[in-house]
């Protein structure tokens, strides 16, 4: 039993490595075939290695990289472990994605004469690779870093953390280029951008209630308080046709656990009956501040 849940574990693991890599993918895709290619400044550690990239020709892969060392120093104190080994795994494929679309492109803009086509595309397309990429509870490193600690201590969503400094960022393009027109074709990718990331991570983080009836209930909330840290409440059931005692599991967690919760649950009993619901707010330790 020990070695099936051992296997479960690394399969889920090994699946959000898999996620976090086409979103490194897609992401070096965007940036480089549809951003960069048209000399658009876009936000984040990408952006200011953009900004060296146009000012001493190193390129964008090399300075994404090495910039990364130094913050990932910071992720460790603060964000954890388990989140350090998802970034260093998330920094070195994105470099090496950056690297990869660097050679094969040539710095060529896929669609060209076309720069504000080319930067709604591949803010898109960007923005889905960082959803992917932080649904699977990864991190390319960089502002995202940083983005994650306000996430962590703060109600602001991941979009909102770089938003602010994708402003700062971009507004220093202006010392090297001394174009408005670039400026405004970089904040139009920025809000694209974070605008579908939002779109995909909000989706994962509506609250979600759970009724679960096991007879293996003490393993599981066992489980729950361990693996996820989160409490849960027992009430006492009785079965409409059986009429026997049953024990009903109350639940209260992040949409984005979900997947977690239904993991946990049918490594211990597949033949556990789940009832899921979205609740409109949940306010409290854990979830949101309580708002009067």
């Amino acid at each position: 039993m020990r070695q099936k849940k051992g296997i479960h574990r690394i399969y889920h693991h090994a699946q959000d490595y898999v996620i976090i890599l086409i979103g490194c993918l897609l992401y070096g895709f965007g940036f480089n075939g549809f951003i960069l290619a048209n000399g658009i400044v876009t936000g984040g550690l990408t952006g200011v290695a953009t900004l060296i990239y146009f000012a001493t020709n190193i390129p964008v892969s090399v300075s994404y990289f090495a910039i990364n060392i130094i913050l990932l120093a910071i992720a460790f104190k603060i964000l954890g472990l388990k989140f350090l080994l998802k970034t260093i795994f998330g920094v070195f494929a994105l470099s090496l994605s950056l690297s990869l679309f660097e050679i094969l492109l040539g710095g060529v803009p896929i669609i060209k004469d076309q720069v504000f086509m080319s930067i709604l595309i591949g803010g898109g397309i960007c923005g889905t690779g960082l959803g992917l990429i932080f649904s699977a509870n990864g991190s390319t490193g960089g502002t995202d870093i940083l983005a994650a600690i306000i996430n962590k201590y703060k109600n602001v969503s991941m979009g909102t953390g770089l938003l602010l400094f994708d402003f700062v960022i971009i507004g220093s393009s202006y010392f090297i280029f001394h174009d408005i027109e670039k400026i405004v074709f970089s904040f139009v990718e920025m809000g694209v951008n974070n605008y579908v990331l939002d779109r995909i991570i909000n989706s994962n983080r509506q609250s979600v209630q759970f009724l679960i009836f096991s007879q293996k209930y003490d393993e599981i909330v066992e489980r729950i308080l361990q693996d996820m840290e989160r409490g849960c409440t027992l009430l006492n059931g009785e079965g409409g046709y059986s009429q026997r005692p049953i024990k009903v599991i109350v639940l209260l967690a992040k949409k984005s656990e979900s997947l977690t919760v239904f993991r946990l649950v049918k490594e211990i009993d597949p033949q556990a009956f789940i009832s899921q619901s979205v609740v409109r707010g949940v306010y409290g330790e854990g979830f949101d501040q309580i708002k009067t």
